[in-house]
């Protein structure tokens, strides 16, 4: 099972943290990072985004249905997170479209095991496999990529 951890493109400043929306080079960010995830999606994804305007629009560029969900806003807990996601528990491929520092304390968490803070940079993809055993929890989590904005087409 999959997860993909995006954060959301570069956004525009203000003060209506909710409502601020992708600038153009967020917009590019989104639309280059998605060119390079759509090929990679195979089988079945489920697809969760924060309500805020900028992370709407960064999972808009997919093109593919994904859902909303309040949980996942700015300031959202790592545990809350997951739990929203439901990963890896529910044995199904995941991606988060959010925030920071949120993404990267989940990242922190999964490659070392314990609390700390990562920097994912905006627009950029971190991708886990990880197994699950029913008994002993996650068992296995390997990190498969990370990808910036900067380094696809």
């Amino acid at each position: 099972m999959e997860l993909v951890l995006w954060r959301h493109a570069d956004a525009e400043d203000g003060l209506l943290d909710m409502k601020r929306a992708l600038t153009d080079k967020g917009r590019r960010q989104a639309s280059r990072v998605a060119k390079w995830l759509r090929p990679r999606l195979e089988g079945q994804w489920e697809i969760l985004a924060s309500p805020a305007v900028r992370a709407r629009q960064t999972a808009d560029a997919l093109d593919l249905e994904y859902d909303v969900q309040v949980a996942l806003g700015p300031g959202a807990s790592e545990d809350g997170l997951l739990r929203a996601a439901q990963w890896p528990q529910n044995g199904r491929n995941v991606m988060i479209v959010g925030h920071q520092p949120t993404l990267g304390r989940i990242a922190a968490r999964l490659l070392t095991g314990h609390m700390g803070d990562l920097t994912i940079k905006k627009g950029a993809v971190w991708w886990f496999s990880g197994k699950y055993d029913r008994h002993l929890g996650l068992s296995e989590t390997v990190l498969r990529a990370v990808i910036g904005p900067d380094l696809v087409d």
